[in-house]
């Protein structure tokens, strides 16, 4: 289980997406997290918890953003 992401943050997950890509681009934060498939750009939102037991490493990091 991993919990250092950010927005940007490209994990690799358990299973491997159906077009061959196994990483995939943190989009969105919150309660939800919104993930994009880096090979096909499919997006899909998982239950925080859900991310958190599947993801399986973190690839690179996202940029932190300075508000």
């Amino acid at each position: 289980m991993i919990s250092e992401y950010e927005l940007g943050t490209i994990v690799q997950m358990k299973k491997q997406h159906p077009c061959g890509s196994w990483q995939w681009e943190v989009i969105r934060l919150g309660a939800d997290i919104k993930i994009k498939c880096t090979g096909c750009g499919r997006m899909v939102m998982l239950p925080r918890s859900k991310f958190e037991k599947d993801a399986k490493k973190v690839i690179s990091t996202g940029e932190k953003k300075n508000l």
